[in-house]
């Protein structure tokens, strides 16, 4: 019976236009939230996983030392599950039917490429092929320039050291190319196990060694923190969320989404803390009657606590069954902007600002004026009392503030930028402010007319 009291309760309370009011900000606001940060993890994930081939790999390990790494290191990594590949950097001399020139070689072994692909070309005049994997032993892949500075053409033999090796290929593009000094020399490619015929690497030799990893992130991360303790200051991990660059462009882009969606979130708990305000004043009569019938106070707290609550389950509840249709058109229109078949995936952790949102926007905006109702005498059913006091508007106004200053900092992440913006908003406020002021006195001024006009004018005025 009980239950079924408080069902009707909770219908009848739903049927009220302010609580409507409520419900409706919450669910904008969360789907705000929800949408953009689902959608920033989304974008990460994809960009992330687009640059990988930038690093051929998801991680490399450089070492700089002129010394390859111990192979219980590589044999560490497979037996974890990752894929693993190793290039050889130097530069060199190399001798064509042109003469002597200085060239930049990459030995790659057969997994190279981990991520990505080699962009060739079969002759100067032949489309341009991509292909997963580097020349094989005995052959080797020139920059196009070499074929003029050497004089050579596809199938002559290019001199390496001590070997003559086969130029069966033009190396247009290489995933990890980048920009480096020594990118300056034409490219050329070579097999890994060719490096030692060669007899170009000496002791004491400038070489570099590279060795590439792919896998799942949770196990190259593991793989790393067996390793950290092993590396000496010579050898350099490097992964594409390692970039200073790259890693700052993403998060201050994720930084913008939710910055700019915030003004949707500051209208909808503007919405909430005006509608919460104009419900507690009309609950007020409910609650001194109730009063009458025995309720104490502590008991209407926790009634309108659990409404609270039931609220924010509602808006929270709504609010990601809009953001999750807008989510994947957004990833649809990802895909063909990208023209690649982006995959629809979940970031759970990213829901947690739109958790946070309800909940700030509940607590800060909705219960401030609902936990005074507890406060409302009971001899209200036989006096008319005043409106609530000027110094509990004050207090909402505090914490709404704050809770602002909170949630637009949680979105940006820079204190300088939230400063930034609520100083504007307080200047729009103040212009806006004035603005209306001035209206007002000069409507004052307005003679003649009806009586419903003057008195649409006093209500104005008075109300101003």
């Amino acid at each position: 019976m009980a239950a079924a009291r408080k069902l009707m309760s909770v219908r009848r309370d739903w049927r009220e236009r302010d609580v409507r009011v409520v419900l409706v900000a919450l669910i904008i606001a969360v789907a705000t939230v929800a949408t953009i940060a689902l959608f920033a993890a989304q974008l990460q994930r994809t960009l992330v996983s687009s640059a990988s081939s930038f690093l051929a790999a998801d991680r490399q390990l450089e070492a700089e030392n002129g010394r390859e790494i111990p192979p219980d290191w590589l044999t560490e990594a497979q037996s974890r599950g990752l894929e693993t590949g190793r290039m050889v950097e130097f530069s060199t001399m190399v001798f064509g039917s042109g003469g002597f020139q200085l060239v930049s070689v990459k030995a790659v072994s057969d997994e190279y490429p981990l991520r990505g692909q080699i962009e060739t070309q079969g002759a100067p005049d032949r489309p341009r092929d991509l292909v997963r994997s580097g020349p094989p032993p005995g052959e080797v892949w020139i920059n196009p320039r070499l074929l003029r500075l050497l004089e050579l053409d596809i199938g002559d033999s290019l001199e390496v050291g001590n070997r003559n090796l086969k130029v069966s290929s033009l190396l247009v593009r290489e995933p990890d190319g980048g920009f480096r000094l020594s990118a300056l020399a034409p490219r050329v490619m070579m097999h890994v196990d060719d490096v030692t015929s060669t007899g170009v690497i000496q002791e004491g030799s400038r070489v570099e060694y590279v060795y590439l990893f792919a896998g799942d992130d949770t196990v190259i991360e593991d793989y790393y923190q067996w390793l950290e303790p092993r590396l000496e200051p010579s050898h350099e991990w490097e992964g594409v969320r390692d970039g200073e660059t790259f890693s700052r462009s993403l998060e201050r882009a994720e930084r913008f989404l939710l910055l700019g969606g915030s003004l949707a979130v500051l209208l909808a708990a503007v919405a909430v803390a005006v509608a919460s305000r104009q419900y507690a004043l009309a609950q007020r009569d409910t609650v001194a009657l109730l009063k009458t019938l025995g309720v104490r106070s502590r008991g209407i707290g926790r009634l309108y606590l659990r409404r609270l609550v039931l609220w924010g389950v509602t808006g929270v509840v709504g609010g990601l069954l809009v953001a999750l249709p807008l989510f994947w058109l957004l990833t649809r229109l990802l895909s063909e902007v990208l023209e690649r078949p982006v995959e629809f995936h979940l970031t759970p952790s990213a829901l947690l600002p739109a958790l946070l949102t309800a909940l700030v926007s509940l607590f800060a905006f909705a219960y401030p004026p609902i936990r005074r109702l507890r406060d409302v005498p009971a001899m209200r059913v036989l006096r008319s009392q005043p409106g609530e006091s000027g110094r509990g508007a004050l207090a909402d106004a505090a914490i709404a503030i704050l809770a602002v200053f909170g949630l637009v900092w949680l979105y940006a992440g820079e204190i300088s930028l939230v400063v930034s913006l609520l100083a504007g908003l307080a200047l729009l406020l103040g212009a806006l402010g004035l603005l209306g002021w001035l209206l007002v006195a000069l409507l004052r001024k307005v003679r003649g007319g009806g009586n419903a006009w003057r008195l649409a004018l006093v209500g104005l005025y008075r109300h101003r």
